[in-house]
Formats: C-alpha cells, structure tokens, sequence
C-alpha cells in the first residue's frame, strides 16, 4: 500500500469489495479516517478507524478492531483477534472479542461484552494516531521507504494479494452516496451502492456501480464497467475503456470514447469528443 503524500489522501476501494445487505465487504484492512460516517456495517480483516468515525452497523474484524476516542457503532462489534476502544466509544449492540481487549475510559457498551484473554482498562494514544503521526513525519522526512515498511508490518503483509480499503477523513459513505474531498479509485470486480462525488474518479474494471460520478476533475470508467447512472465533471476529461458502459447522461470537459463503450444518455461535451479504435487509432 503505497503512500506518497499523506496516508488518507484518497478514497481507495480494493478489487473485489462489494456492498452486500447494507455491509460493506472487502478482504483486506478497512481503514477510516477521524470524523467520518460510515452508514453501512464494515467486514474485513482488521479494522481501524480515527477519532469521532459513525457506524451505522455491525464491525466484523477477522484479526484486530481499533476504534479511537468517540467512536460510535450502532450494532456489534465481533473482533477475531484483539481490540482496542478508545476513551468514550459507543457500541449500540454487544462486543465480542477473541483475544484481549484493551479499553478506555467512559467507554458504553449497551449490551455487554465478553473477552476470551486480557482487559486492560487504560488510556494510551490511540493506536492510528501513533501511526498517522509517525507515518506523517517520516514522509516529511523523506524516508519513503521506512514508511513504506511501517505500512506493511501494521497491515500484516501475511497476505500481500488484498489491498486495504482506505476512507479519508470527514467522508461520508452509504447507499446514497460516498462523498470525499479527496481522489477516489475504485478496482476491479466490485460491485458498489451509491453515488461517487471526489476530486477525480478512476474506476477499474468489470464493476457495477448502481449510482453516478461527479467529479471536478478527470473521470476514467475501465473496460467492462457498468455505472447505473450519469457521469459529470464540470471541466475535467471523461474516459470510457472498451465495453465501459453508462446507463445515464455524460457531461464533462471533453470526452474520450473507445471502441465498444456505449452511453445510453445524452452526451455533452464544452471541448471535444473523440472516439478510439482497439489499437490507440482515433476514429476519423
């Protein structure tokens, strides 16, 4: 997992993850940034959120779950391995922890919990701050590579083939829409509820994405891919690989069509429309 500038500087939704029964389901780490609400319930490997992040359900962590200060999950929390609640969670349902629980204070569980190893009430910083802010200054630093080896050895490179899921802070996810400030990238074989609103899209291929794109910059659709909607930036280009294909309207800058992509809406274009053969050669 590469981090070039700042760890949660984009949304990034490994290949493979999938929204299902208002869970959202991937088979990595799910990373969230301080201050952001998650209107679905998460599954995933570990689980790691900032300060003050909602979630509108369940936490399924099959290794550690690390909730910072004033978190709050609406349903359970089922924890493989260790966790951490910091000072003033709230669990809506019951906590259930393999390994050892580390919590803090004011820390309101409404329907109890149970550990299998150690409790140690205490209240250290919070285990993604420490990352964060080490991560932050090696990257100031330039020490690139050191920060890199801190990433792989907090997200257990055990499994290498499963990127993490990594939502920026002061996001919004859920079945209406995902609405960052930041990039998105979207990989490949997902299939993703709600309409995607960032700074620029890309999207991989062969997924299904039931809602729209709007960006203020570019928006590339892979080969394959399905948006059950429009897709609109004000000036930025607009992209559809072979077999892409657009249920709604595109609206955008200018607009790159290859062989094979297909809109069923209107297109609109302040600048050009090109349109490519297989082979790179532009349509006369």
């Amino acid at each position: 997992m590469p981090f070039n500038s700042s760890p949660l500087d984009e949304l990034a939704i490994p290949d493979g993850t999938t929204v299902e029964e208002h869970d959202l389901v991937t088979d990595g780490d799910v990373v969230v940034g301080s201050r952001s609400t998650v209107e679905f319930g998460v599954r995933g490997r570990n689980v790691l959120a900032g300060e003050g992040v909602e979630f509108g359900g369940d936490i399924e962590a099959e290794g550690d779950c690390r909730l910072d200060m004033w978190c709050d999950v609406a349903g359970n929390v089922l924890v493989g391995e260790d966790a951490y609640l910091g000072e003033r969670v709230h669990v809506g349902g019951r906590l259930m922890v393999s390994g050892d629980l580390d919590i803090g204070d004011d820390v309101e569980i409404e329907e109890g919990f149970e550990a299998n190893g150690w409790i140690v009430i205490r209240n250290p910083m919070p285990t993604i701050v420490f990352l964060f802010v080490y991560l932050s200054q090696l990257l100031r630093i330039g020490e690139d590579e050191a920060a890199q080896e801190l990433v792989g050895e907090v997200f257990d490179d055990d499994d290498p083939e499963h990127d993490p899921l990594v939502i920026p802070g002061s996001a919004t996810v859920g079945d209406d829409a995902w609405r960052v400030s930041t990039p998105a990238t979207i990989g490949d074989d997902c299939r993703i509820h709600g309409n995607i609103r960032a700074e620029a899209i890309t999207v991989g291929e062969d997924n299904n994405v039931f809602g729209s794109l709007r960006a203020r910059g570019d928006i590339h659709v892979g080969q394959g891919t399905r948006i059950h909607g429009d897709v609109t930036t004000r000036d930025g280009q607009v992209e559809l690989a072979p077999d892409a294909e657009v249920l709604g309207d595109v609206s955008c800058g200018s607009l790159e069509l290859a062989d094979g992509a297909a809109v069923d809406g209107t297109m609109r274009a302040s600048g050009e429309i090109r349109m490519f053969h297989p082979d790179g050669r532009e349509v006369e």
